[in-house]
């Protein structure tokens, strides 16, 4: 019986690093489209969607039915949990990346530089986070994951300090003003990305700690009591 529940343990993080894997590509490809260009690797971060939605739902039976079969407790249940949960997080970094993608294979080769500079270094930020945020799941490291979560701000900077930027070049070329809202729109979807990030390492800490920090601003490190 305890073979079988390590087994089935195993099985649970295998699909999500599976799936994570196939996340990191999507964001991969989506900043290489975004840097060149090409519509088709646009395409092919587009095809991979339905294939992580279905990852998605697989983790959510396996945690599930683990959950009925075997009823865990502390640690265990914590790990089923969190598995329950990275699975929507990890849909979600694939969808954002999509929606930047779908942008991309409509794009106006004559997209303004500096902004699209701009875009790219939030994008590769965003990325680090999802990275090292799995491989802080993978390590079972809480320390990584509040360093990641702590990151998100440089992200939000960024993306505040494009949005004014556009605004300003909006009114300065009307005529190009649907360029500008599809780097706007892009840039909030890496931003979420960002958000996601952030989510993922709260669930880690969760997963060492049995804390749960969502929504305390620093995470984690001010009294219980404190209200975010």
């Amino acid at each position: 019986m305890h073979r079988q529940f390590e087994a089935e343990l195993d099985e649970i993080k295998r699909t999500i690093l599976t799936m994570a894997g196939l996340v990191e590509r999507c964001l991969v490809d989506v900043a290489r489209a975004l840097t060149t260009g090409d519509a088709a690797v646009a395409e092919s971060v587009i095809a991979m969607d339905d294939e992580i939605d279905q990852y998605e739902v697989t983790i959510d039976r396996l945690a599930t039915e683990f959950i009925a079969r075997h009823q865990p407790t502390a640690t265990d249940l914590r790990f089923v949990i969190v598995a329950i949960k990275l699975g929507p997080e990890l849909e979600r970094v694939a969808d954002n990346a999509v929606n930047i993608a779908e942008r991309v294979r409509d794009m106006d080769a004559s997209l303004m530089t500096n902004p699209l500079k701009d875009l790219l270094r939030m994008l590769g930020l965003a990325q680090a986070m999802v990275n090292d945020a799995i491989a802080a799941y993978v390590a079972r490291d809480a320390g990584t994951a509040r360093e990641i979560i702590r990151r998100d701000d440089e992200v939000d900077s960024l993306y505040w300090q494009l949005f004014r930027e556009l605004l300003h070049f909006m009114v300065d070329h009307p005529d190009k003003i649907s360029r500008a809202i599809d780097l706007i729109l892009m840039a909030r979807f890496v931003e979420r990305i960002a958000d996601q990030a952030t989510n993922i390492s709260e669930q880690v800490v969760y997963l060492v700690e049995a804390r749960e920090i969502r929504h305390v601003r620093d995470g984690g490190s001010r009294d219980e009591g404190g209200s975010s």
